[in-house]
């Protein structure tokens, strides 16, 4: 106990009074989206929002996830979605470029700033994508404007996300926030080096990367996790008629791919895929793909349900099944 209460001050000492430190980069760096963005104002917040692509393109708005700003959950996908569709990409509060908004709130309030953004933009009718915590944030914008939402698509996410012992997560939420209030080095250095490890990010974007994630205040990023931890749509979420489709990575270590399956068969899901192989990380390590399965289902017509053939690219899943979605990979 001596030894490990030594080894503890050591490291409190150090991280108060030593260099902060920082990974080692080769060659020339860059940051890998050049798209510039701007601010706007919804409930007297300043949110950050980046749009690319032709303006006379039908609006895609993506709703990113909890952890990355919509740069970084995204720049894998943006450019070539911008050669069809005009893409819309908000930063959450306390996630990027948008303000920090102090104490607790739900993935509610996160829907009503997206859409809050998306009325400033002037976006009346638009398609929408959530990634993880964003599909959550999908779906109550979904319920709440069905009127607006053409298509929908959620990936990585589910109705009930933190379906299984849940005190335990609520506690790993308590003790990582209270090691990252002592330095928020060591959570950004595992994410860090899990992208690396995975080929992830080109050598050319650590520098932009690290940055990235060490912009985050560790109070506020772990109240979006907290938010997560109780968001529940199960009783609602088969009453949204916006046709949908869900994107589900086979080997999901973040939101259980039992709890993403229900999804698909609560909402009624047009089309399931299935990024075989690949875990949360798939919209980083498979675009192709994503891109690929977005556009195929915002731009080909949706046969009526009745019509001859339909299950031939749509297999659904009913809550608590173990069926297997639709095939595994699009195109």
């Amino acid at each position: 106990m001596k030894i490990l209460g030594g080894l503890g001050l050591s490291w409190v000492v150090w991280r108060l009074f030593g260099p902060e430190p920082e990974p080692s980069y080769e060659g020339e760096q860059r940051r890998p989206l050049h798209v510039a963005g701007r601010t706007v104002f919804v409930d007297e917040r300043e949110f950050f929002v980046r749009e690319a692509g032709d303006p006379a393109n039908p609006p895609l708005v993506l709703v990113h996830g909890w952890s990355f700003d919509g740069e970084m959950n995204f720049f894998t996908i943006i450019p070539r979605l911008a050669e069809r569709f005009r893409v819309v990409v908000p930063d959450h509060r306390n996630h990027g470029k948008s303000d920090r908004i102090r104490g607790s709130f739900d993935i509610e309030d996160l829907a009503r700033e997206t859409i809050g953004v998306i009325d400033a933009l002037g976006y009346d009718r638009f398609d929408l994508f959530g990634f993880s915590m964003g599909g959550m944030a999908a779906q109550v914008i979904a319920r709440d404007h069905p009127e607006r939402v053409g298509r929908l698509i959620l990936a990585g996410t589910a109705a009930y996300p933190v379906d299984r012992s849940r005190p335990v997560v609520a506690g790993g939420f308590w003790l990582a926030r209270a090691l990252a209030r002592c330095s928020k080095t060591e959570a950004a250095a595992v994410t860090y080096r899990f992208l690396l490890r995975r080929r992830l990010i080109d050598p050319s974007n650590e520098r932009w990367m690290w940055a990235a994630l060490l912009n985050r205040d560790p109070s506020l990023f772990y109240e979006s996790g907290r938010a997560a931890w109780r968001f529940d749509s199960r009783p609602w979420v088969g009453e949204i008629t916006t046709p949908t489709m869900v994107i589900i990575p086979s080997v999901d270590q973040i939101v259980p791919v039992r709890a993403q399956r229900d999804l698909a068969g609560r909402i009624g899901a047009e089309k399931v895929i299935v990024i075989e192989g690949s875990g949360h990380e798939s919209i980083l390590a498979r675009p192709d793909e994503y891109v690929t399965a977005i556009t195929d289902f915002l731009t080909e017509p949706l046969p009526p349900l009745d019509a001859p053939g339909f299950s031939a690219h749509m297999d659904p899943v009913t809550p608590g099944s173990h069926g297997e979605p639709s095939s595994g990979t699009p195109g």
